[in-house]
């Protein structure tokens, strides 16, 4: 395949490395300095953009690969609030828009079987439930986009929470996302449900970028032929 990185810090030279490894080329990299060169490239040179940049290009750099025909996996948060905009753009084209929250496999069994927790915990009102983050302090964004996917996951199927907050007192309405940046952390989630008598608690802890670049790459393999607007669930074929 031929790749486009859109965004070349220290994640897009990990994902180069995974990429190569399974044989595929690199015909761009793409960062504040060059954008131009993307924006002469044609859909007919490149088969995926992997975009992990900056919560402030996310937006513009899928809207032109959408644009352009150009499949697009994106792995950039802190930005969603434009996201629904760019799905619709996606269809009225006839693109392809892969995003998710966090590529690691590992990560998305384990929202899986944070809901299916949440679920159990539902009848059990005797317990508080509470998540963490830490990651590097190099990351620009809090929550993480993963925390909030978990947070998400708790709302959806333990009854009577409708929403989240950061770093705050939560009501009981509530799920707490409690956020840290700490060294060179890659990342660590973590829920707990906490009673009076015991506690419960699943984490994900991710040992290096390794494990979110092969997801990527994965999901860029995964894409080239497809249209519609895609995440780790259709990948991975969980219902």
């Amino acid at each position: 395949m031929n790749i486009v990185l859109l965004g070349y810090g220290k994640m897009g030279k990990v994902i180069e490395k995974i990429a190569q490894s399974r044989c595929h080329n690199i015909i761009a990299r793409i960062d504040v300095d060059n954008r131009q060169e993307f924006e002469n490239l044609s859909a007919s040179e490149v088969d995926a953009v992997i975009e992990f940049s900056h919560p402030s290009s996310a937006y513009q750099n899928v809207k032109t690969c959408i644009e352009k025909g150009i499949p697009v996996v994106c792995g950039t948060t802190g930005w969603l609030d434009k996201k629904p905009e760019l799905e619709a753009l996606t269809h009225e084209k006839g693109s392809a828009f892969f995003w998710s929250s966090n590529y690691s496999i590992g990560v998305n069994l384990f929202f899986e079987l944070n809901k299916t927790l949440a679920r159990l915990m539902s009848p059990q009102k005797q317990y508080t439930v509470s998540t963490t983050e830490i990651h590097h302090t190099e990351k620009k964004d809090a929550p993480s986009g993963t925390a909030i996917t978990i947070a998400e996951g708790i709302i959806e199927n333990l009854e009577g929470k409708d929403k989240w907050t950061n770093n705050e007192l939560s009501k009981d309405n509530e799920v707490a996302i409690w956020s840290a940046r700490e060294g060179k952390v890659p990342g660590t989630h973590i829920v707990k449900y906490i009673s009076e008598i015991d506690q419960i608690e699943i984490a994900h802890i991710a040992h290096g970028r390794e494990g979110f670049a092969l997801g990527a790459v994965i999901a860029a393999e995964w894409i080239v032929g497809k249209k519609g607007v895609f995440g780790m669930k259709e990948l991975l074929s969980i219902v």
